[in-house]
């Protein structure tokens, strides 16, 4: 079996670069125990190379010419996880409308266009506090997700992201409640879920001060495993993580949901999930 593995750009690990390289490492050298050839590049690398020889290829990477070059290598028949087009689908908005078109709890959001049109539209917002996120892509830079206190402050960040010709964001209710993120891999039993503020484990600290510390509301855990499954399966990837809001009744939302994220707390026996299920199915695909 011989596998290519494309380990992220840092500019998309914001304060997680230890982390992200950590877990794709191991995931790497268990992979390799199980008899594997692997050879590794960056994002960089990889979109230098006029032509990828390997036809399995487990990957971190994220930079859209890097996600649409492994969308063709994978519609011509190469097996890529996660999917290239998985990895589109965990984008902001693309994300959003997957979750909530497949019925997965979401916070209540709207496509806004960082244009005056969009101004416009915020006005309309019925809700005094409110998040902004960046509608393109993932959070790189702190302002990409913002949490604002009123509309005019809202409309002064639309106009800041139109600036960084960002076209589009969406804007979501904010939710009271307990922080909860969770990781997994989707047909395998792993599954873990922890409080990120009480383990220091946050991209921004100051999103602690915005949602308060942990109540440890009560919920159905097994019920938010088979919803982030369930989140996955939507989005079309396979090894994932998320972060939900738990109310105090006990009710959740999914509120974020990435392809192949740190794993930091749990990292050493989600690298052997992991490994498990690429060499799976790689082996069916008959590399």
């Amino acid at each position: 079996m011989e596998l290519v593995g494309i380990h992220r750009n840092r500019k998309f690990s914001p304060n997680h670069i230890g982390n992200d390289d950590a877990i794709f490492s191991l995931t790497a050298q268990a992979l390799r125990k199980q008899g594997a050839r692997i050879r590794i590049c960056s994002e960089d690398e990889f979109l230098a190379e006029e032509a990828t020889p390997e036809r399995g290829i487990f990957t971190m990477a994220r930079e859209k010419s890097a996600v649409q070059k492994l969308q063709i290598l994978e519609s011509a028949g190469a097996a890529v996880i996660n999917s290239a087009f998985g990895i589109e689908n965990c984008f902001r908005i693309n994300m959003h409308k997957a979750l909530e078109s497949n019925q997965v709890p979401v916070p209540v959001s709207w496509i806004v266009p960082t244009t005056d049109e969009g101004k416009d539209r915020l006005d309309q917002w019925p809700e005094a506090h409110f998040w902004i996120k960046r509608g393109d892509f993932h959070a790189i830079h702190r302002e990409d997700v913002t949490f604002v206190r009123s509309r005019l402050e809202g409309q002064e960040m639309l106009r800041e992201y139109a600036l960084r010709d960002i076209p589009e964001v969406l804007v979501s209710q904010h939710l009271a409640g307990d922080l909860v993120k969770f990781y997994g891999v989707r047909g395998t039993d792993f599954f873990f879920w922890f409080y990120p503020y009480e383990h220091n484990h946050h991209k921004y600290v100051e999103y602690e001060a915005i949602n308060g510390k942990s109540h440890h509301h009560s919920f159905d855990e097994a019920e938010l495993q088979r919803v982030a499954t369930a989140s996955a399966a939507a989005c079309q990837v396979d090894i994932y993580g998320g972060d939900a809001i738990v109310a105090k009744d006990g009710t959740f939302h999914i509120i974020d949901l990435n392809d192949w994220p740190s794993f930091a707390p749990c990292r050493q026996d989600a690298a052997n999930a992991i490994a498990g299920l690429l060499f799976q199915k790689f082996t069916q695909t008959g590399l």
